[in-house]
């Protein structure tokens, strides 16, 4: 008499599909054979697969419940299969790895465990070997401020080991990274690739990381989102008014008056002027222009008696 499929995957015969899979899922990986090498384990998988491949089908499953093993696989009258039970005779195709694939919808659920890979093998055991991941590479990209603010595609090669079909011998290829800069990036910001690294047949590819880093600009200074531009100015332009003429990262000229008397703290903003902002690109950051007063060497006595009494006059 064969065993009771129900008692296989330890469950009752009110069992749901869920319970049934979730059965069989915890059973199957306690039992595979690359993971469990105890005397027997085999034989409990090959019948774990044979009474899930039953249990999960409605049909196989309801004339199980009815006529039992024997009525499953001798067959039963074709008078009763208008039930819906199953009227044919049945047998297990005797493969539990290939109930075990698809269960898993495929994928083999044990991949990071084996140095390759090639498909579980269930006729024997293979050496176990934990995969670690190298550590990831970093590689600094410098962009100029008008990259970051404008965008760009940088395309980088890098030299990598690489695997040969054979599973065992290596090369060196080359490949060609594509990275699309967008308007607004900062100092820092990090773009990874995934398993970039050199291959090798125990470990699982470095992930290669370039890292932003800005050039210096010969007219502004980042600050965030902001552009901080110094302008240089005379005692007499910071007492009676001016206008700044700034060429912008997109190439325009703007002409910004000053009507205040400018001291050393002064700053004046223009807004949305600066930086793109990374997430919204139509969004800017601000100008910020500061000053730098150049005060005269030295001054005349009558010069020094006109400044004095012009600052006293009263308006």
């Amino acid at each position: 008499m064969g065993s009771d499929y129900y008692e296989t995957l330890e469950i009752n015969r009110n069992a749901t599909d869920a319970d049934i899979k979730k059965a069989y899922r915890g059973l199957a990986l306690k039992f595979h054979p690359s993971r469990n090498r105890d005397k027997g384990s085999s034989e409990t998988f090959l019948q774990l697969g044979e009474a899930y491949d039953v249990l999960s089908d409605p049909r196989k499953k309801a004339t199980y419940d009815k006529f039992g093993e024997e009525g499953l696989k001798g067959g039963i009258p074709p008078e009763f299969g208008c039930s819906g039970a199953w009227s044919s005779k049945y047998a297990y195709h005797g493969n539990p790895g290939k109930t075990f694939r698809e269960f898993f919808g495929g994928d083999n659920p044990f991949a990071d465990f084996f140095t390759n890979d090639e498909p579980l093998q269930f006729g024997g055991l293979r050496s176990v070997v934990v995969k670690t991941q190298d550590s990831h590479i970093e590689r600094d990209m410098h962009l100029s401020l008008d990259d970051l603010y404008h965008g760009c595609t940088k395309k980088i090669k890098i030299s990598r080991r690489v695997m040969n079909e054979d599973g065992c011998t290596s090369s060196i290829k080359d490949k060609i990274l594509t990275i699309d800069v967008r308007p607004g990036w900062k100092e820092g910001m990090r773009i990874i690739f995934a398993k970039e690294g050199d291959q090798g047949p125990n470990s699982i590819p470095a992930d290669i990381v370039f890292i932003v880093r800005q050039k210096s600009h010969l007219l502004f200074v980042r600050q965030h989102n902001d552009l901080i531009y110094k302008a240089q100015i005379t005692l007499e332009m910071a007492l009676t008014g001016f206008s700044v003429d700034v060429e912008t990262l997109d190439s325009r000229l703007i002409t910004i008056p000053i009507n205040d008397i400018v001291h050393p703290s002064y700053n004046k903003v223009v807004s949305g002027e600066g930086m793109p902002r990374s997430q919204d690109p139509s969004q800017r950051g601000n100008l910020i222009i500061t000053f730098e007063i150049q005060f005269p060497e030295k001054l005349s006595a009558e010069r020094k008696h006109l400044i004095r009494q012009a600052l006293t006059l009263k308006d």
